[in-house]
């Protein structure tokens, strides 16, 4: 008897292809990233002001339930794709792209309803894409920036304090710990950025350190060919 071989279509190979894209952590990724102009609907048309089961639901509460289900996304999706093997170029890419654009329409919705004073928004919009270009650069050179713990910890100040002054603007209590959550991001985002400035250009030094050797060692060697009879 002959042996029996299976003929795979390229349709087939592009539908794997997609499943593999198109996975579990990737989808909970762009979740995210559709939650953010979503808050920001809710939080400027200060809608909706609703009673659910006997309940008043205003928009404050709406507009933290969303934030909150946002962040539980970014756990969830680097939790499944580390258990489940599936980290995939996308996601790598897109996961940084969807938290930078959530923080970003939070905090700027904010500044539009005065709640909270643009020049701190301008510091945390502002590392957050500084941090994002120099691990791109870095990412180009060879070379990766890893999370550091103060980093996550600054990501944990700003959900708290996103909710504590969204909450205080109905209820005045929460007030002081908004503004306090508030400094905590500033700061954590100002020693995180010079964490990371710094890990950046000791890698960068170490590399142009390896290539002026290299260029020194080529040139001797062609010095030595030269002089070689």
């Amino acid at each position: 008897m002959g042996e029996s071989r299976w003929l795979e279509c390229p349709g087939s190979r592009e539908s794997a292809s997609a499943e593999r894209l198109m996975n579990l952590p990737n989808t909970l990724t762009i979740l995210r990233i559709f939650f953010a102009p979503l808050l920001v609907v809710v939080l400027l048309t200060r809608e909706p002001n609703v009673d659910l089961w006997g309940l008043p639901m205003r928009f404050e509460i709406w507009g933290v339930l969303i934030l909150l289900a946002a962040a539980a996304t970014d756990w969830a999706d680097g939790y499944f794709a580390r258990r489940r093997g599936e980290v995939t170029t996308l996601g790598i890419l897109l996961d940084p792209i969807a938290d930078k654009l959530l923080i970003s329409a939070a905090f700027v919705s904010l500044v539009e309803m005065q709640l909270v004073p643009g020049w701190m928004v301008v510091i945390i919009i502002g590392r957050e894409f500084t941090v994002l270009g120099l691990r791109n650069i870095a990412s180009a050179e060879g070379f990766t920036i890893q999370a550091s713990a103060l980093g996550k910890l600054k990501m944990v100040f700003q959900v708290l304090a996103v909710c504590a002054v969204i909450l205080g603007a109905k209820y005045v209590a929460l007030k002081p710990l908004g503004t306090l959550l508030l400094w905590l991001v500033v700061v954590s985002a100002i020693a995180s950025a010079v964490q990371y400035f710094l890990k950046f250009w000791n890698q960068v030094d170490d590399r142009v350190k390896q290539r002026r050797r290299l260029l020194l060692l080529k040139r001797r060697k062609k010095q030595e060919d030269v002089a070689t009879p």
